[in-house]
């Protein structure tokens, strides 16, 4: 992985067209006139990774002080918030070392950058594939517990979500250090924007069968009660609404960054596709915003969870 001066962002190992911070104007390597790069300010990674950072040792705290959140649901949600918390500090972490090697403040030897900057790489594509992981496991867990939910405590136990846990975190980590590692192998890329999109299907079939399911339900409570149009209408809108949320947030901010692999495998000398690797900077404050919205989705829509951030809040004044 080579590394091409202080200012070049870290996870360039998945970005090896990249040599430089992009700023707003015209290309003129490969791309023609009409490409636009856009410029990310080191405060802006700063600013949305110390967010993130904040809300997801909040989320983190909250799970862990308060027992009764201490079930299995409750548990991948805080194994979110400590996927998405990694990806902050490694953001957070990058820019500072960016900005003390570019103000000459942080002097040390071309090798241990280097060392640095692969560590720190394994970091963000580690917390990038458990995020993934987990946001996954999230889904399944929410359709067993709304198609099997008499027998949701028996299928779905601490135990095993332990166990489950246990082997994402193994695997995230042994999976993103042999990507780093062999991250000039097309098949390394392959494997990941197969493994995006897997999790994407996944999450797609499981919501929408959810709430085709909840639908039906919501209908016949309405037929029931003489009251079908506006319970089963109102009930759709609001399911609906939820879902494009959740995946919408999910396509809007993992895919283009995915689209970006994708696009080194099947075109990295074409025009337009380099246009495209310029605003690699933008699909990761993309990735940052995601860690921000996690808990608003995930968490912080849960009231007891928000009770015992309160207290947490108030206790600390």
């Amino acid at each position: 992985m080579p590394t091409q001066g202080p200012q070049k962002r870290l996870l360039g190992s998945l970005n090896s067209t990249s040599t430089a911070t992009p700023h707003l104007g015209l290309a003129t390597n490969q791309t023609g006139p009409w490409c636009l790069q856009v410029s990310i300010p080191d405060g802006l990674f700063l600013s949305l990774g110390l967010v993130s950072l904040v809300e997801n040792v909040l989320v983190v705290i909250a799970i862990t002080k308060n027992r009764n959140l201490h079930s299995p649901m409750y548990s991948f949600i805080c194994c979110l918030a400590l996927s998405d918390l990694m990806v902050s500090i490694s953001m957070v972490l990058e820019t500072a070392i960016i900005l003390l090697l570019e103000a000459g403040a942080l002097v040390t030897r071309a090798a241990l950058v280097q060392q640095l900057d692969n560590v720190i790489d394994v970091l963000i594509c580690g917390s990038m594939v458990s995020s993934l992981c987990f946001l996954g496991v999230i889904a399944i867990d929410r359709y067993i517990s709304i198609f099997y939910a008499l027998r949701y405590h028996s299928i779905v136990t601490l135990p095993r979500a332990r166990r489950a846990i246990v082997g994402i975190w193994v695997a995230s980590i042994f999976f993103s250090t042999l990507f780093i590692t062999y991250y000039n192998h097309t098949a390394v890329l392959i494997c990941l924007v197969t493994f995006f999109l897997a999790m994407l299907a996944l999450m797609a079939i499981l919501y929408v069968h959810m709430l085709t399911r909840a639908y039906q339900h919501a209908q016949g409570i309405a037929q029931l009660q003489k009251r079908q149009g506006s319970t089963g209408q109102g009930f759709c809108l609001k399911g609906a609404a939820t879902l494009t949320i959740i995946l919408g947030i999910f396509f809007l901010c993992w895919g283009p960054f995915f689209l970006h692999l994708t696009l080194i495998v099947l075109c990295p000398q074409h025009p337009t596709c380099s246009c495209i690797f310029k605003n690699f900077n933008l699909y990761l404050v993309l990735i940052i915003f995601s860690s921000i919205v996690d808990p608003l989705i995930y968490a912080f829509r849960s009231q007891e969870l928000r009770m015992t951030l309160r207290e947490v809040l108030l206790c600390s004044w």
